[in-house]
């Protein structure tokens, strides 16, 4: 069950607090006090963190909350957003949420199912039409993909150019991807490395200003480190970048990264370490022999 801002709250016991309380800081003490103190139903629960989180965050909108999906959080729509409260309305939690059973990551299947054309955030060009936002928010995630479609551009190459080839579809501000940049290089395989952008507009910025650099591997892991500036430079070269975008769409690429074997598209989802990987990379000349 869902909380939404026109449903009632505790806002005649909050103003009663608010006029027995000294200060600001002890309505908000007693507000979350009061989420903790009682039993709740998952909706009533949902009004009370709501109730808490007005305080605490005044300036940010809350749209809706969900109390009874994802154990002891609390997931919070703000706008485009998402975030993560604990039941206490005391821990707030910006990230990434992992389905560890099913393998899938449940904040981008979310945020994918509340504004389908978030994968090209930031990008008014590549911003698909209805059509497409309804093939998006339809295709399943697929095992095997055609990689005919994908253009030259759009791409960055690092690694062992002697090793067998993987593309991984990213974004620069993904956990996962950020440990994934490490394992490559262990597991001896080159690298054609395709942004998307997951994460929305800055995202997009920082994929922008990597494509662009004069020396893009080097941009690239500057960027997974923090430490490069999401200048939004343009050049030809962006275009890659829509084609990047559409293709994830069209194959039902909710989070990243994505891991896809070269020589016959065989697609991995989520990170995987370097054994994985040199495994993953050499099952196909096993094949072939």
């Amino acid at each position: 069950m869902n909380f939404s801002e026109n449903q009632p709250g505790l806002k005649a016991r909050l103003a009663h607090v608010a006029i027995a309380a000294s200060s600001a800081a002890a309505v908000l003490t007693v507000g979350v006090s009061a989420v903790t103190a009682m039993p709740a139903t998952a909706q009533d629960l949902a009004s009370e963190v709501a109730e808490a989180l007005q305080l605490r965050l005044p300036k940010t909108p809350i749209d809706e909350i969900a109390c009874d999906r994802f154990g002891p959080w609390c997931e919070v729509v703000s706008g485009e957003t998402l975030f993560y409260i604990d039941k206490s309305a005391r821990y707030l939690l910006v990230g990434r949420l992992y389905d560890m059973e099913e393998r899938r990551d449940v904040t981008a299947s979310r945020l994918l199912e509340l504004n389908p054309d978030l994968i090209a955030a930031g990008a008014a060009r590549a911003k698909p039409s209805a059509q497409d936002d309804a093939a998006a928010a339809s295709a399943p995630a697929t095992d095997q993909v055609d990689l005919s479609t994908l253009p030259a551009e759009g791409s960055i190459h690092w690694g062992n150019k002697r090793g067998p080839k993987l593309i991984v579809f990213s974004d620069f501000q993904c956990g996962y991807c950020r440990r994934l940049v490490d394992e490559p290089g262990k597991a001896g395989v080159w690298i054609e490395e395709r942004p998307i952008s997951i994460l929305g507009s800055q995202s997009r910025r920082l994929a922008e200003t990597v494509i662009c650099a004069g020396d893009p591997a080097a941009a690239l892991h500057q960027a997974y480190e923090g430490a490069l500036d999401p200048s939004g430079a343009s050049c030809a070269e962006t275009r890659g970048l829509d084609a990047n975008e559409a293709f994830a769409r069209a194959n039902g690429f909710g989070g990243t990264p994505v891991i896809i074997r070269a020589s016959d598209g065989a697609v991995l989802h989520g990170y995987r370490d370097a054994a994985t990987l040199r495994e993953f990379a050499a099952h196909a000349k096993e094949q072939r022999k």
